[in-house]
């Protein structure tokens, strides 16, 4: 569902929310628990729980602004939206909002949550230390509210609302966050780790080679079924050979529309659908 998400990101992986359909019918996880350790836009999760596929779903983030976000939608989900309504969106908000942000956890949540919201729809791609659209001049064929329908958006996040019973939501590191928690019963962990290739431009948080490999290694190890998808790279393949895997193109929109080859990786007691 391309509007399951109030958020904009690079690759959005709703695209691949009929494969994931897919693979919890085959594998009989109908109504189980879903856990995202690196949620982010979280468009699959919510995609996945507004379509009833699972029961519930459980989303983590490091980056305390994408927790600020999710916190003050399913805690403060009216004054989230009627501060929306009420917010310019021109560039001189975007100067106030960005000054928000740039504080982090000094800011008060509800205010970091909304400017976070603010400038991943105001700038270019979604993307949090990119730019504002159109440019602080506004000369750009595309202005600031490109990409800020503001009666799309409030409906999005009332319907978040509206399921506030069924999402949980951590800020954790996504390696300790499944080592503390452990999910009983019908359960499917979707990792989708920062890029490899282009994680330091795309990601605050991006990871380093090592960060990759402690992934993979305690990946491997988990006992309940799992997904990881990865750009294609080498690097990568190494990490995860002899693992079940399929590639996939996604649509990509950072800096420019383009397609991109990504590798999702399976564990071994998942059956995998013919068709991608």
């Amino acid at each position: 569902m391309r509007d399951a998400s109030p958020l904009r990101y690079p690759g959005g992986k709703w695209r691949i929310a009929g494969l994931f359909e897919r693979v919890i019918r085959l594998n009989g996880l109908n109504h189980s628990q879903y856990i995202e350790p690196y949620a982010g836009g979280a468009s699959l999760a919510l995609s996945l729980l507004f379509k009833g596929q699972v029961s519930e779903i459980h989303l983590n983030d490091i980056d305390p602004a994408i927790h600020a976000f999710w916190h003050s939608v399913l805690t403060r989900n009216s004054d989230f939206i009627q501060l929306l309504d009420e917010t310019p969106v021109t560039p001189d908000e975007w100067s106030k909002q960005k000054a928000i942000y740039v504080k982090g956890t000094k800011a008060e949540k509800f205010a970091l949550g909304f400017a976070t919201f603010f400038l991943n729809r105001s700038n270019h791609s979604g993307i949090l230390n990119g730019g504002m659209i159109g440019g602080i001049k506004q000369h750009g064929p595309w202005k600031i509210d490109a990409r800020f329908n503001k009666l799309e958006l409030q409906r999005r996040i009332e319907r978040i609302g509206s399921f506030r019973d069924r999402i949980h939501l951590y800020c954790e590191d996504a390696i300790e966050f499944l080592r503390n928690h452990k999910f009983t019963g019908k359960s499917l962990i979707y990792l989708d780790p920062p890029y490899y290739g282009a994680g330091k431009r795309l990601y605050l948080n991006y990871y380093k080679e090592g960060d990759h490999a402690t992934v993979s290694e305690f990946v491997i190890g988990m006992k309940s079924p799992w997904i990881v998808s990865y750009d294609d790279v080498t690097k990568i393949r190494e990490l995860y050979q002899n693992v079940k895997s399929r590639r996939i193109s996604l649509i990509h929109t950072a800096s420019s529309t383009r397609k991109g080859e990504e590798i999702l990786f399976f564990a071994p007691c998942l059956r995998i659908p013919v068709s991608m």
